[in-house]
């Protein structure tokens, strides 16, 4: 069977439906639907996105068979209208314009009025009885044509249009007599001489240049862009669709008119009509800001009538694509007619409340309402903007990675110490580092945001911000910080320490001076509802990362359900802590370091409390001491020589300590498990804290889900080693206290070894926690600082798609998540798995969980609400599947 290219529509019937947008692309199976309808909408045909895909791949030429199908539904408009196509007399005019089966607006190109020439415009006049709209329409098929089918500088159209109107002393192009459009008609034909070209007369040549150059419109530098921004990746579209429709005129004078209409409010999502509209023009006068046009509701003073039909007509598209609409439409000598209508774009806030409205108006099932928001809407929603208005006023400096979205402003302070002071004294702070470290982690805390010049999307600046809710930019690439004259230069610009600057953690920006931000919706209202309605649908659970009570409050007040990973060092770096922390390091004896930790054990204790109040009833993750031992010690001579003292030991044995722990790569070595193993009393001592809290909140009555969690095991034998130990310390105090009190005894998935021996740690282990950014980087031999090193090339050269760091890399570190996940399964079928990385809160990366039939994700509490959504979302996308553990 031979291949169909075109697909014709008009007098109520059509070849295509709604249904067909990867073929016809969104505005002609649109179109085609609205026709079937019954709705007024001009005929035309639509020439399929498959020979979009034909013509790159084919050097550029249409296949024979294509000249005939266009001929053909020509021949059918031409008996729909009573009119001829290239006729002179009774001449039938077109628009040529694009249509993706994914919504480009203004993306790709558009010609009106196609099809006339010297002579068919004198026949228009007389036909229409209106030669001033006649040359009208032909100036801007001329300027239109020649810009996009034959890339004439649209500036220079605009030149001679300029020079008609300074002759005549007027500003706009309504001032414009026939006569004088007529001038510009010959000054536009001086414009093609110009570009060594004339302008072609004959319609059907006219035709195919704009077919070409619709198609040609498909890869212009706008559209790929557009592409590249909304995550349409090359391949997945198989290009535009041609749409040519019989023209509509909304510029033949005061009874004509041209508008655009949404059925909500797409800023709001109001259920109110929404629109502009422009008496006697054409559509690109509103697109491109020609004139000012009016409310919609002008129409109604002009034409009562035409109104009333608008509105039915809205109400009905409405219902019937059941999502809002964004409507072209044409009013011409008093009767209406529809050119398009498509699902609206809508602001963050519009689309939550659309969705909950139209599930609340039985418009849409449960499952449509989720799968109308995006999960970035909702992290938008959730921190705070810039004023839109203020930002256009603002001092652009640069951007960098948008690691933690969210809006701040404040002084620029170069050290985590001057920014806990500043904040102290209420002054708003933004920390500007080369890059972060644990050291810097209260000056992070103090800070409205944090602007480093180096580090990726998973660097210890982006994890901790995204932690603690804080708004981060991170690799600011040519950010030039300079930390001993404290200041930051980039594209000549330079603040120095106390200046103020801006950042938009939402799109990387980063700007001198003060910008006002907005407060944003809360988790109440039309977010939360829909985020139940999401909870309703999941199968994956959603817990926090959170290390103390605050954030373990802000967790579940963004509805998580317990807590997947409490980083314990985390707690040990407040000023209270530290020092004792770093008389258990230099200890010489156990019973020296016994004493240290017994100091360290109410703090511990009290915060695990917390976290068990805050989470009662769910379970917490309890990861114990992670990191080298090198990461809590001075790492310069200054800090040495005020610390040696208090330590009660030299300089130089501090030096040489310090020396000896260092890690050079901080991911392996000394670390996680083999720390508690050289040394068990930090085990016990841990052990002791998470216990004795457990015990003393279910003392109150309260229920408490301890689940201490071992990192970095890569041999059974060393979970099973700590195991006996926890068990032995945990099984005590839980006698001694005469209540009954289960825990579990579970370990971090981040070394390739475990996962590759999980049927043999999951004989030792309760559950599974998968640390994905380790995991990554020990599968891959990356870095998560690696990004402006080379991974940002390797994604551009298209080695990887995204950052593994970003994304779950699902060939390689995914494989061994579902290695791991099967063969612990198999032999421990009650093993509980999560995943609590940062891809913990990233949606591409939860749909992989879901698909894999992990039991939770966790991420930072402020992407919880996120996490909750896009969980839902793979649920609905695919095949649910029993929850294996809750």
């Amino acid at each position: 069977m031979t291949k169909k290219y075109v697909y014709s529509w008009g007098n109520g019937e059509a070849e295509g439906s709604s249904k067909m947008k990867h073929l016809l692309g969104g505005k002609g199976a649109n179109l085609a639907e609205m026709a079937s309808l019954g709705f007024p909408t001009p005929g035309g045909f639509t020439i399929t996105t498959e020979m979009c895909d034909y013509y790159w791949k084919n050097g550029k030429v249409f296949p024979q068979e294509l000249k005939a199908e266009v001929d053909a539904a020509i021949e059918k408009l031409e008996k729909i209208s009573g009119k001829r196509f290239g006729d002179n007399e009774n001449p039938l005019l077109v628009s040529v314009r694009s249509g993706a089966a994914v919504s480009m607006p203004g993306m790709m190109d558009t010609i009106l009025n196609l099809g006339l020439n010297d002579v068919s415009v004198k026949a228009l006049a007389k036909l229409s009885n209106n030669e001033r709209f006649a040359y009208d329409s032909y100036r801007r098929f001329m300027q239109m044509f020649g810009d996009v089918a034959l890339g004439i500088e649209h500036a220079k159209f605009e030149e001679k249009l300029n020079i008609v109107k300074r002759e005549k002393g007027v500003t706009g192009d309504l001032e414009l007599d026939a006569e004088d459009l007529k001038k510009v008609v010959e000054l536009y034909k001086e414009a093609y001489k110009e570009a060594g070209l004339d302008f072609p007369q004959d319609p059907k040549k006219q035709m195919w240049a704009a077919i070409e150059a619709v198609f040609g419109s498909w890869n212009n530098e706008r559209a790929i862009k557009y592409r590249a921004i909304n995550g349409i990746k090359e391949g997945e579209l198989l290009g535009t669709a041609v749409n040519v429709q019989m023209m509509a005129f909304g510029n033949m004078g005061e009874d004509s008119g041209t508008g655009v209409a949404f059925t909500r409010n797409p800023n709001t999502g109001e259920k109110k009509f929404y629109g502009e509209y422009l008496l006697n023009a054409q559509g690109e006068d509103v697109v491109a800001g020609i004139r000012t046009p009016e409310p919609m509701e002008k129409l109604n003073e002009v034409n009562p009538e035409v109104y009333k039909q608008l509105c039915d007509i809205m109400t009905k598209l409405e219902n019937h694509f059941r999502d809002m609409q964004d409507i072209e439409f044409t009013m011409e000598k008093g009767k209406l007619y529809l050119l398009q209508t498509r699902t609206g774009k809508r602001t963050s806030a519009a689309a939550v409340k659309i969705a909950v409205d139209m599930l609340k108006e039985g418009l849409i099932t449960e499952e449509e309402a989720v799968m109308r928001v995006k999960p970035a809407d909702i992290e938008k929603l959730l921190h705070p903007m810039f004023d839109a208005e203020e930002l256009k006023k603002a001092q652009y400096m640069g951007k960098g990675l948008p690691a933690s979205p969210g809006a701040a402003t404040g002084m620029a302070i170069f050290s985590a110490d001057k920014a806990e002071e500043k904040a102290e004294e209420g002054i708003p702070v933004i920390l500007v580092r080369p890059e972060t470290s644990p050291e810097d982690v209260g000056g992070m805390n103090a800070a409205e945001g944090i602007l480093t010049a180096t580090g990726g999307m998973t660097s210890h600046a982006a994890v901790v911000a995204r932690g603690m809710g804080k708004t981060a930019i991170v690799g600011a690439a040519n950010l030039e910080i300079d930390e001993n004259a404290k200041t930051a230069t980039i594209n000549g610009v330079t603040i120095k320490e106390n200046d103020w600057v801006s950042l938009d953690g939402n799109e990387g920006k980063y700007y001198a001076g003060k910008v006002k931000t907005i407060k944003p919706q809360g988790l109440h209202g039309d977010i939360a509802e829909l985020l139940e309605v999401a909870d309703k649908l999941a199968d994956l659970g959603v817990r926090a990362n959170a290390d103390i009570p605050r954030d373990a409050k802000v967790a579940r007040e963004f509805g998580a359900k317990g807590i997947g990973l409490c980083r314990t060092e985390h707690m040990f770096f407040d000023e209270a802590r530290i020092m004792k922390m770093r008389t258990m390091i230099v200890s010489k004896t156990v019973e020296q370091r016994e004493a240290a930790l017994s100091e360290l054990l109410p703090f511990q204790k009290a915060d695990f409390k917390g976290l068990f109040e805050a989470m009662e009833g769910y379970g917490v993750t309890i990861r114990y001491l992670d990191p080298p031992l090198h990461e809590f010690l001075p790492n310069d001579e200054e800090q040495m020589k005020e610390i040696a003292p208090q330590l009660g030991i030299s300089v130089e044995e501090l030096k040489e300590i310090v020396e000896n722990l260092h890690e050079f790569n901080p991911m392996m070595g000394h670390r996680g498990c083999r720390l508690s193993i050289t040394y068990p009393e930090i085990a016990v001592m841990q052990t002791k804290a998470v216990i004795g809290a457990a015990i003393e909140v279910a003392k109150e009555g309260k229920k408490v889900r301890p689940e201490i969690m071992i990192p970095l095991v890569g041999k059974v034998d060393e979970l099973k080693f700590l195991r006996e130990l926890v068990e032995k310390t945990a099984n005590e105090l839980i006698k001694e206290s005469g209540i009954d009190l289960e825990y579990k005894v579970g370990t971090m998935i981040e070394v390739p070894r475990a996962a590759a021996t999980a049927d043999q740690i999951a004989q030792q282990a309760d559950f599974f926690s998968f640390g994905t950014n380790d995991l990554t980087q020990l599968t891959l031999g990356f870095s998560r600082d690696d990004y402006g090193k080379f991974i940002k090339e390797y994604i551009k050269e298209g080695i990887y798609e995204s950052d593994p760091f970003q994304h779950i890399d699902r060939r390689g570190v995914g494989r061994m998540i579902k290695m791991a996940l099967n063969d612990g399964r198999e032999v421990n079928p009650l093993l509980k798995t999560g995943v609590c990385g940062e891809h913990g809160g990233d949606p591409e990366s939860i749909e992989f969980c879901h698909l894999v039939g992990l039991d939770y994700v966790s991420c930072s509490p402020y992407r919880v609400p996120v996490a909750r959504l896009a969980a839902a979302q793979a649920a609905v996308t695919y095949k649910r599947r029993k929850r294996v553990n809750d």
